[in-house]
């Protein structure tokens, strides 16, 4: 796989600080069932990097002394982590709000019936992936099958109370398109999702969060060999938007790895460009037990995904 890091280092894109800690978004590993094109983690089934329970409860540890109000779990699929639940009820105790991003399709797997009402139960917010409401598109995307198990899925979860009108049960659906391109306007395409789903498979959510892919691992890689890295990055920065800046999501986000290492968002994880100063010294949440959150956001090329047009997050889109 063809690393874009240093296509995408130095950059112009301005620099950014950090206010208050609000999320720690911890990685729970990258094995996953599905080994989607555009990934920016490179999960896969062969994967067998996992967080252990140690660093989880760093992560608790670390999330009550900076008052941080929600875990959001991502992967891979998070669930397939052994630990998974243990760390899900340990966060609710502690009255941390929970976030899972959800590969519908675990649900369906051998072993892991127990997912829809063990979130249900914990009054976890579930983001799950639905790439498009285009059955083509999205086993396109991810895999042969995949959209029809997803919507099973879905339908699962909204029997269990998620996504109903005035259930406490929040169920959001993530969209990213199958190409060098960014999203569409999230929402006339919420609107669009809303209507075909419920009208096709009586399947009601929230939201749906538009993402736009981001230039590096596996999706970067597929740029690089098509020849359309250039391009895709051109589309990026001409795209970009300074009112953006205020709300993208390092601005109260810490990311964390398998391992515990902390870094500015997922995106730069992923990059292995870790959070504070360039120093040699690599932060840990051991770390945050003892030191401050650093302020200054370490950027990259990258970034301008983030900024690009109506703007891109882990909550999807930035600008109405």
């Amino acid at each position: 796989m063809r690393d874009t890091l240093p296509l995408l280092e130095p950059s112009d894109f301005p620099a950014i600080d950090r206010r208050a800690l609000g999320t720690l978004q911890l990685n729970l590993g990258y094995l996953c069932n599905l080994s989607c094109i555009h990934c920016h983690v490179n999960a896969g089934p062969r994967r067998t990097e996992l967080m252990d329970r140690e660093t989880m409860q760093l992560a608790l540890d670390a999330a009550r002394r900076h008052g941080v109000r929600q875990f959001d779990l991502t992967g891979g699929s998070p669930e397939m982590n052994p630990d998974f639940r243990w760390l899900v009820t340990s966060a609710r105790e502690a009255g941390i709000a929970v976030m899972d991003r959800l590969n519908p399709t675990i649900m369906e797997e051998p072993g892991y019936e127990w997912v829809g009402e063990f979130l249900a139960a914990n009054r976890v917010e579930v983001v799950a992936s639905l790439p498009c409401y285009s059955a083509a598109n999205v086993d396109e995307q991810r895999g042969n099958g995949v959209f029809e198990s997803s919507i099973r899925a879905l339908q699962t979860l909204n029997a269990l109370g998620y996504g109903q009108l005035g259930s406490p049960l929040v169920l959001n659906l993530v969209y990213n398109p199958n190409g060098a391109f960014l999203p569409p306007p999230q929402a006339a395409l919420e609107a669009d999702y809303k209507r075909l789903l419920q009208e096709q498979f009586g399947i009601v959510f929230n939201q749906l969060f538009a993402l736009a892919n981001m230039p590096i691992k596996r999706f970067g890689s597929w740029l690089l060999s098509k020849g359309r890295f250039e391009a895709y990055m051109a589309t990026l920065r001409d795209a970009h938007r300074d009112e953006n800046l205020g709300s993208v999501m390092c601005r109260d986000l810490l990311s964390v790895d398998y391992r515990g290492y902390v870094y500015d968002c997922d995106f730069n994880q992923m990059l292995d460009l870790p959070a504070g100063p360039d120093d040699g010294h690599r932060l840990h949440l051991r770390d945050l037990l003892t030191g401050e959150v650093p302020k200054s956001i370490r950027v990259a090329g990258h970034c301008y995904g983030c900024t690009a047009g109506q703007g891109s997050s882990c909550g999807g889109a930035l600008a109405a």
